[in-house]
């Protein structure tokens, strides 16, 4: 693992993947916070035991629904900060566990499909963590090595910028087009890692 940590390409995959748990995160749980619904219509009328049933009770539960809004938010912001990742990894493993389970649970066509790569996706990121994580279970603390590229400013930066249009866009909008989110989101990203191409080549020209 500290071989492939070394690399410029991996590492890189880390922290947009980090992005992207955390992006999707923080998209699905403002409609929660501001105490909306997922659908347009009440789902009360729904069967019981279905997917839809099972969302119109936490729904109606109200500062529970909340309370899971508030949570994603956090674990998704968090992940996106780069700083604070390790910690939203953790933070984030029981919550994509738990909608995963859920998932598999009722008939929600191919959202399992989704929630298990989120699912495995997070994973990956305690996995690449470990050294350091495995203090939680009393296991020798291993650091990561200094020039680890996610404490480039850049990509904090980038996060911030994602995080706030992202939550922004969320806020302001009950409906939405989701290919308007991740087009901006993706142009975002795609400005950040040019960005930090240049300096990579700038850095190498005045060696």
């Amino acid at each position: 693992m500290n071989r492939l940590k070394s690399f410029f390409l991996a590492q890189i995959f880390i922290i947009y993947t980090r992005y992207l748990i955390g992006g999707a995160f923080v998209f699905s749980s403002i409609i929660k916070i501001k105490g909306k619904r997922f659908t347009t219509y009440s789902q009360e009328d729904a069967p019981l035991g279905s997917a839809m049933h099972f969302f119109e009770t936490l729904y109606q539960t109200g500062g529970y629904w909340q309370f899971i809004g508030w949570t994603q938010v956090l674990a998704g912001f968090l992940l996106m900060t780069q700083r604070f990742a390790k910690l939203g990894a953790v933070v984030n493993l029981p919550i994509i566990l738990n909608v995963f389970v859920i998932t598999i649970s009722m008939e929600f066509g191919g959202t399992p499909v989704i929630t298990g790569l989120m699912l495995a996706a997070n994973l990956l990121l305690i996995i690449w963590h470990w050294g350091e994580l495995r203090s939680l279970i009393n296991l020798p603390y291993l650091p990561a090595a200094p020039d680890q590229e996610e404490n480039n400013p850049l990509w904090a930066i980038t996060g911030l910028l994602l995080f706030g249009f992202t939550a922004g866009y969320r806020i302001l909008n009950d409906f939405y087009n989701p290919f308007l989110w991740f087009g901006v989101c993706f142009l975002i990203g795609l400005g950040a890692f040019l960005i930090r191409l240049v300096q990579r080549h700038r850095s190498k020209s005045t060696r």
